[in-house]
């Protein structure tokens, strides 16, 4: 058997490419936008992709099935319940994709969404029993996926206790793969480790201690992260007809009149950079889901990266949120504007001169360690609070560590506020300093 696991680290979503060398097929399952990683570890193993397969509708990035379909022939199977509206083959409990001597059993797993499946996979070679598990959002490592993104929470969490209880009928020797690593939006807690195993996962994951449905219930459905930004926009997309390759992205000799997404580090962007830039680093950690929560697919973007490189990486990460009319890249536009940052120390100074502090963190970051004195609204809800900030005073804005203070400063100060982030550390700096309980 061959198996192969691709992790795309900024989002936290995990895909599968499984077959049996010795005839030369595999399988896709759940593919993410950007296809040529698996064509490309397909083709140096002499391996040809003969399906794709979903373990459900997704929300919070774009599937490459449709890519694969149009531009490689490739079949589509998903469940029925995903209610699909590209050409497809159904797939119900029980069923058997076949590779060789490599079984795929499917198990429908509903709770996260109600078409939701996973993979039993057993290499006949070695047993006739699963060696692994492809859980997709149902089993995390630590964790399990969250209930409330496609239909009412209460409701998604009675199914997916019973749809957990149902995997832990398997062997504690089967090896689990999720869907999801941490960095991901749909889950709560999970572990930044790529697999775990089911008997490992029965004796430590938090969610598998809950004994009843009722328990479960009341601690899944309570979960407060932000949803996928775009969420409706991706399960559109990758529920509707086929979506093909996108457009060619090239260097343009000017901005024009689009809106532009700096994507340079901050430093360069404080420096210098294109009037009303909202600044998102794709060096930064979680840099589509960022993207996703400020920005608006509404028109195209023309991107300012220091590097075709940067530009191409930038890229690919708004592709893989839905943003797919990108006008291009420019790399040396007019520095109109710049963008001081404020270090922890200069705080009390400011302060004194009526700054107002605003606080980006979310709401459950604050809830642990409040700020006092500061202004809530977290990082992405600043552009809809920006008309209700001051306009006369100075705005500081801090967060855990300065990446989403640099990133709601941008935003305001494209609205025309003298925004100014605590770029170089942030709350836990300042909480080290003030030495301070509340």
């Amino acid at each position: 058997m061959f198996f192969q696991q691709f992790v795309d680290d900024d989002l936290g979503c995990a895909s599968y490419l499984v077959g049996d060398e010795e005839i030369g097929e595999s399988v896709l399952v759940d593919p993410a936008y950007a296809i040529e990683q698996y064509l490309d570890e397909a083709s140096r193993h002499e391996l040809a992709i003969v399906r794709t397969l979903e373990t459900h509708t997704h929300a919070d990035h774009v599937s490459g099935h449709g890519r694969l379909a149009l531009e490689h022939g490739v079949p589509v199977s998903v469940h029925p319940l995903a209610e699909a509206g590209y050409p497809h083959d159904p797939i119900e409990d029980g069923d058997e994709i076949i590779v060789g001597k490599v079984t795929l059993r499917v198990i429908h797993t509903p709770g996260h969404r109600p078409e939701h499946c996973c993979f039993a996979v057993t290499d006949r070679t070695r047993a006739d029993e699963p060696w692994l598990l492809l859980t997709g959002d149902s089993l995390f490592v630590g964790d399990a996926a969250r209930p409330d993104l496609a239909i009412e929470a209460h409701e998604g969490a009675e199914g997916l206790f019973h749809s957990l209880h149902r995997l832990l009928e398997l062997q504690d020797g089967v090896e689990v793969y999720p869907g999801h690593v941490a960095g991901s939006l749909c889950g709560k807690s999970m572990s930044s480790k790529a697999s775990t195993t089911i008997g490992f996962e029965r004796r430590f994951n938090r969610a598998l201690a809950l004994a009843t449905v009722e328990e479960f219930v009341a601690d899944s459905a309570s979960i407060s992260a932000p949803r996928p930004p775009g969420m409706e926009r991706i399960v559109d997309l990758n529920r509707g007809p086929f979506l093909g390759a996108p457009p060619p992205f090239e260097e343009l000799t000017e901005a024009g009149d689009a809106p532009v997404l700096d994507v340079r580090p901050p430093e360069a962007f404080f420096a210098g950079h294109a009037a009303g830039a909202i600044n998102v680093p794709v060096s930064g950690t979680s840099f589509a889901n960022r993207s996703g929560f400020v920005l608006t697919a509404d028109e195209p973007l023309v991107l300012h990266a220091s590097s075709r490189d940067e530009a191409e990486k930038a890229a690919r990460g708004l592709r893989s949120v839905g943003f797919l009319e990108l006008r291009g890249y420019v790399l040396s536009p007019p520095a109109e504007e710049r963008l001081e940052p404020v270090e922890v120390d200069e705080l009390d100074a400011l302060l004194a001169y009526d700054a107002q502090l605003v606080d980006v963190r979310e709401a459950d970051e604050r809830e642990d360690a409040p700020l006092p004195g500061s202004r809530h609204i977290p990082y992405r809800l600043v552009e809809a609070a920006a008309g209700d900030l001051p306009a006369d005073r100075t705005i500081v804005t801090i967060c855990e560590s300065g990446a989403r203070a640099a990133v709601a400063a941008s935003i305001l100060a494209a609205h025309g506020l003298d925004a100014r982030p605590v770029a170089h550390g942030g709350f836990r700096d300042l909480r080290e300093r003030l030495h301070a309980t509340v």
